[in-house]
């Protein structure tokens, strides 16, 4: 059996790994990210798939993907949603992209805010004709229902959307 030292700070008995550069860490030298750090991206990249990264990789490659992440997010969050319902202030909207879509997601908020982030992630402000379905799963006794939902992204700037639809009937 071999000895393994930290490659860090050489202590004895490193027990974890970085997941790109597989340098043997001691666990208070190892970074960690939690398991749902990316979970709203549609694919997760390699190298941020891991747990465990090294002091040099987390500062190379899993930092700005978070910062870039939260950015993305936070810009997900001011994404404007139109539903299927809302033809009338939608009919004039450019709908030339292909449909985002998502399946088994655990609630009806969670479809809307990935679809959203999916629009901010292409650089879409806008997302018209969501539509959410959900189904049932019966195993047993135990019940639980499963949301999916699909969406259009668009551009449409903020300024010429009325806001107020008494405007739309007495405009003066």
């Amino acid at each position: 059996m071999t000895s393994q030292t930290c490659t860090t700070c050489f202590k004895p008995k490193a027990q974890l790994a970085c997941g790109i550069c597989e340098r043997v860490l001691c666990k208070n030298c190892t970074q960690f990210v939690e398991e749902d750090q990316f979970s709203f991206m549609a694919k997760i990249p390699k190298d941020l798939s891991h747990s465990c990264y090294c002091d040099q990789c987390y500062t190379e490659k899993v930092t700005p993907a978070i910062v870039q992440y939260e950015a993305t997010m936070n810009r997900a969050k001011d994404i404007i949603v139109y539903d299927k319902t809302q033809g009338k202030e939608t009919r004039l909207f450019k709908r030339f992209e292909l449909p985002f879509s998502v399946e088994n997601i655990s609630g009806e908020k969670e479809v809307t805010m990935r679809l959203a982030f999916f629009a901010a992630q292409a650089g879409f402000n806008t997302i018209v004709d969501l539509e959410t379905s959900w189904t049932k799963i019966k195993n047993g006794s135990y019940q639980t229902t499963v949301w999916a939902g699909s969406a259009i992204p668009t551009n449409i700037d903020p300024r010429k959307i009325i806001k107020d639809k008494s405007f739309w009937s007495q405009p003066n």
